[in-house]
């Protein structure tokens, strides 16, 4: 979804059944540990991997970067294994508005929070954009993420709202 669209249209999603959600949330339990093994052998591999990485990196201006790249794909991909997953918190809240909203707050709240933090010599700067996954405001719609963040001084970015709402720290703009 574009950024210039109007957010109120961003709709909470309907409720998903509850018998999908046990199943979901019981295929959770069980594919999650495995999930997490797997993704620390891969991570294993790619230590290992990048030991004779470095023996190569002096002789090649683009091997480093390639490297990086393959390493992201690789271990998105291994995370992308257990996107269906469903927690506790959501298999109890299921359609309870309230909850997705205080969540809402929460989670841009501790984005407001790093993103106004002073900068500090020598330590990285505050970051300056944020993307908020669909997980934290199913049941209260992007519109509400929209308005709290707004609220807070963030600037819509160009968005999906289907998958996640991306923002912009707005102060990070002014030259001081």
């Amino acid at each position: 979804m574009d950024v210039y669209e109007d957010p109120a249209t961003w709709t909470a999603r309907p409720p998903r059944p509850r018998w999908q959600l046990a199943l979901l949330f019981a295929g959770s339990v069980v594919w999650f540990p495995v999930v997490c093994v797997l993704w620390a052998a891969v991570m294993a591999a790619i230590l290992v991997l990048s030991l004779f990485a470095d023996a190569i990196t002096p002789f090649s201006n683009s091997f480093e970067g390639r490297f990086l790249n393959a390493t992201d794909r690789v271990l998105g991909g291994v995370m992308r294994l257990a996107s269906w997953c469903v927690s506790w918190p959501e298999l109890r809240h299921e359609g309870d508005v309230e909850y997705y909203k205080a969540r809402v707050e929460k989670v841009v709240g501790k984005w407001t929070a790093r993103a106004s933090a002073p900068i500090v010599p020598k330590k990285p700067r505050p970051p300056v954009e944020c993307a908020i996954p669909l997980r934290h405001y199913r049941g209260a719609g992007g519109w509400y993420v929209a308005e709290v963040a707004l609220a807070q001084g963030w600037e819509l970015r160009p968005t999906d709202e289907n998958k996640e709402v991306r923002l912009w720290w707005a102060a990070a703009s002014r030259v001081d």
